[in-house]
């Protein structure tokens, strides 16, 4: 089940990394022109300037044609993995730095492994589409759903423990490509480390795949936390990405 999912995620990448599925399973560095393709991952309108993904080998990076002269001698002998260190990462910074551009966060993706049941039950509340609309502008969940109703990647799927009538946390899923739904969460402070948020995951990733998606799961290299809830709900680390922004003038 694991390589079957990897197979699916190396075709939906190949289509924002411009390059071929198997890319991604090689050993080589590929650099690719960046463009912009139908059933991508939608983050924004533009072509990215730069981004770099690795599933544990070779690196892909699809960048803009001016970094190209720089990229060809960054990849060149050289680990894919490695690329995501530091000592890699300070150069490249430099360089997009002169033209502009910032690394964001490394994300550290994760995709489903197997069924998972939970072992308890908490009174959840499920919300679709048009029902999540009263939770926008509620800064406690600024990672379960966007701030505004539509976007490039819509929110489709959440749903609250609940203490009495109080949210102990929201669990929510945004359509990032088509059948691909990526999951985030949010616990309040007081129900904390009581494994709230690896239930409301483990809920929407079933009820998701139920649906016939994919679940998907985001993280940062530091976030142990979040990598817990992640791995208690079933979930597998499946490949790493940063990519670059432009500078605030």
């Amino acid at each position: 089940m694991k390589q079957q999912y990897l197979q699916k995620a190396a075709r939906l990448m190949a289509l924002e990394y411009n390059c071929r599925p198997e890319d991604f399973f090689g050993k080589e560095n590929v650099i690719t022109l960046s463009k912009l393709q139908e059933g991508r991952r939608r983050y924004s309108e533009k072509p990215y300037f730069f981004h770099m993904g690795c599933m544990g080998s070779g690196a892909v990076i699809t960048a803009d044609e001016s970094l190209h002269p720089f990229l060809r001698d960054f990849a060149a002998n050289r680990p894919g993995h490695w690329l995501f260190e530091l000592p890699n990462l300070l150069p490249l910074q430099q360089e997009l730095s002169r033209q502009g551009y910032c690394l964001t966060q490394t994300y550290h993706m994760f995709l489903p492994a197997a069924e998972v049941q939970p072992k308890r039950e908490i009174p959840v509340r499920w919300y679709y589409d048009e029902q999540i609309h009263p939770f926008y502008g509620d800064e406690r969940f600024p990672n379960a759903i966007g701030s505004a109703p539509g976007g490039l990647r819509p929110d489709r799927i959440a749903l609250c423990a609940m203490d009495g009538e109080t949210i102990m946390g929201m669990a929510g899923a945004s359509q990032d490509a088509p059948g691909w739904m990526q999951i985030g969460i949010d616990v309040m402070a007081p129900y904390r480390s009581q494994g709230i948020a690896s239930y409301l995951v483990t809920l929407l990733k079933n009820e998701i795949l139920r649906q016939g998606q994919i679940p998907f799961y985001g993280t940062s290299l530091s976030n142990y936390h979040s990598w817990n809830t992640a791995l208690k709900s079933g979930f597998f680390p499946a490949w790493v990405e940063i990519g670059a922004s432009k500078k605030e003038e």
